[in-house]
């Protein structure tokens, strides 16, 4: 498991009406965290290199390349590096928001959506008028960008959450809930219940979907789909590769040199 470096971001040019939308690049630290923490403004958070993992009260999501994850305004949430990451953060004035005001979202970053996110964070569009433009075509790229359901579900039980934290770290852990029980403090039945009542989901469907969620962020760095089965608990590429198919309707090369 890596150590965890707090990492404060010093700027937060907050949003206003006149100035809907503020971009801003992060170059944390790898392995860093941003703790948990909110703010008045909506956040879209785009990854540029490598990829994080964003938490809410109640889900988890890893984001790879070409995905962004919405932040309500006023939601409480953590960011994990996982290994090296640079990723954008848009922040949104809430009454020009594109997205729901009451919860998350992940959607898919197109081309153009890239580019304005681009030349917002780079100054690169100085003039008012033109970068007045730039922000509201950004925000209409992102209404009308396609939602992606790729969340993963996490419990508030103490137990529970421990359990999930650690297979989080470890995707490809082979452990079973035997091997997990006394290592979190509670009995495989009870732990097998607890997937049910507080997820409503079985542990190896869980597990199954943190994996795919793991592999589709190793697959957009350009590992090697042998060394991603491997990551993430699978004996070899094909065997993985049918998982995938089975979760997704398409194959993980699909992904591959987008």
């Amino acid at each position: 498991m890596p150590r965890r470096v707090a990492y404060d971001p010093l700027l937060r040019q907050a949003p206003s009406v006149a100035e809907p939308v503020t971009v801003h690049l992060r170059l944390p630290p790898a392995d860093s965290v941003i703790r948990w923490h909110r703010h008045a403004w909506g956040q879209l958070n785009f990854l540029r290199h490598g990829s994080i993992r964003v938490s809410v009260p109640g889900k988890m999501w890893i984001v790879p390349r070409y995905r962004a994850v919405w932040i309500p305004p006023g939601m409480e949430h953590e960011i994990v590096m996982l290994g090296r990451a640079e990723f954008h953060v848009v922040y949104v004035e809430p009454s020009t928001s594109p997205l729901p005001l009451d919860g998350c979202a992940v959607v898919e970053v197109g081309p153009l959506m890239r580019e304005l996110v681009n030349a917002l964070a780079d100054d690169a569009v100085s003039q008012k008028r033109r970068r007045r433009m730039a922000m509201h075509l950004l925000v209409e790229e992102i209404r009308e960008a396609p939602s992606l359901p790729l969340g993963l579900p996490l419990p508030a039980e103490r137990r529970l959450r421990a359990l999930c934290v650690a297979m989080m770290e470890d995707p490809g852990s082979e452990n079973t809930l035997e091997a997990w029980a006394p290592i979190v403090g509670a009995s495989p039945r009870t732990l097998a219940r607890l997937f049910q009542t507080e997820l409503q989901t079985g542990f190896g469907d869980w597990r199954r979907q943190l994996r795919l969620a793991r592999a589709i962020d190793l697959i957009g760095r350009g590992v090697p789909l042998a060394e991603v089965a491997a990551e993430v608990g699978y004996a070899n590429a094909p065997a993985f590769s049918t998982m995938f198919r089975n979760a997704l309707g398409f194959p993980p090369s699909q992904l591959i040199n987008r």
